[in-house]
C-alpha cells in the first residue's frame, strides 16, 4: 500500500509577498523521522521518505510556491539539525512542547493525540493510566516527550533509539510496556509490523499534545506554512489525506 502516489486537488500556488526570504521555487530541505509510520518512515521500495507528514508539507509547498527535499533525519537530531541549518524544516511527528517552543518556532496545530501503551500479549494487568504502572519496566524512545512524565510516575524508563526497538523488548518480556504515539504504535500493530504485542485499549493518555511543522526562530516561511496548512483544511484535502492514512479523529 505504499506505493500509492496521491496528489492533492486545490490551491494554486500564492505569489509572495514582498521582503519575503523565500524565493519562487526555492527547495526546502525537511527533515523527517524514517521510523515514524504512518506520519514519517522509510518506504524501502523506492528508497524514500513518506508518509502523513511528507505528503502534508509537500503539498503546503505546492500551494506556496516552494519544493521539498526531504532528508532521512533521527528524531533526536532534528532540532539541533534545523537550528545548525542543515535542514530549513521538521516535518515529523513532533509535539509542539513549551520547552521546544524556546529552541524552535511551531506552526498552527497539525494534528493532535497523546502515548499509547503497547504490552505483550497475554499481558492481563488492569493498567488505564500511568498511576496504575508504578515501577514497571518501560520503555520510550530517545528525545520523544514520555521520558520524564514516565520517570516521574514512578516507571522504571529505559530508553531507545526506536519504537522498533522498544516493541522487540515488549514481545521478548525484557520490558512490560512500551511507550510511543499512540497512532504510531496503533497502525503498526494494525499492519502487523509488530508481532507478539497488543495496544491497551482501555489505557487513557496523560501527555496529550499536538504536532506541527517546526521552523528556526523568526523565520518568514512560517505565515505560508501556516497559509497553505489553513488551505487544505478549509478545501476538504487535509481531511482527505487523514482518511488516507488510517488516521483516528485528531484528539483537539
Amino acid at each position: 500500500m505504499f506505493n500509492r502516489r496521491h496528489v492533492l486537488g486545490g490551491g494554486a500556488a500564492l505569489a509572495l509577498s514582498g521582503g519575503a526570504a523565500l524565493a519562487q521555487g526555492q527547495t526546502l530541505k525537511v527533515g523527517s523521522t524514517p521510523t515514524g509510520i504512518p506520519f514519517t518512515f522509510l518506504d524501502t521500495s523506492r528508497n524514500t521518505i513518506t508518509g502523513f507528514m511528507v505528503e502534508l508539507i509537500t503539498e503546503i509547498g505546492r500551494r506556496q510556491g516552494f519544493a521539498v527535499d526531504v532528508q532521512a533525519t533521527p528524531f533526536a537530531a532534528l532540532i539541533a539539525s534545523l537550528t545548525s541549518s542543515r535542514i530549513d524544516l521538521i516535518a515529523a511527528a513532533m509535539l509542539a512542547t513549551p520547552a521546544r517552543r524556546e529552541q524552535i518556532d511551531f506552526s498552527d496545530p497539525v494534528y493532535a493525540y497523546g502515548e499509547g501503551v503497547a504490552v505483550r500479549e497475554g499481558e492481563q494487568r488492569p493498567w488505564r493510566t500511568l498511576a496504575d504502572m508504578r515501577g514497571v519496566a518501560a520503555g520510550a524512545q530517545i528525545g520523544t516527550v514520555y521520558i520524564e512524565p514516565l520517570r516521574a510516575a514512578g516507571l522504571d524508563v529505559r530508553t531507545y533509539d526506536s519504537v522498533a526497538d522498544i516493541m522487540r523488548d515488549v514481545s521478548l518480556g525484557r520490558i512490560a510496556a512500551g511507550f510511543g504515539d499512540a497512532p504510531i504504535v496503533s497502525y503498526q500493530i494494525a499492519q502487523g509490523t509488530f508481532r507478539g504485542v497488543r495496544l491497551l485499549p482501555e489505557y487513557r493518555p496523560s501527555i496529550v499534545g499536538s504536532i506541527a511543522i517546526g521552523t528556526r526562530k523568526g523565520d518568514p516561511v512560517m505565515a505560508r506554512i501556516n497559509a497553505g496548512l489553513a488551505s487544505m483544511k478549509s478545501d476538504g484535502a487535509f481531511a482527505a489525506l487523514v482518511t488516507k492514512w488510517n488516521l483516528p479523529p485528531s484528539a483537539a
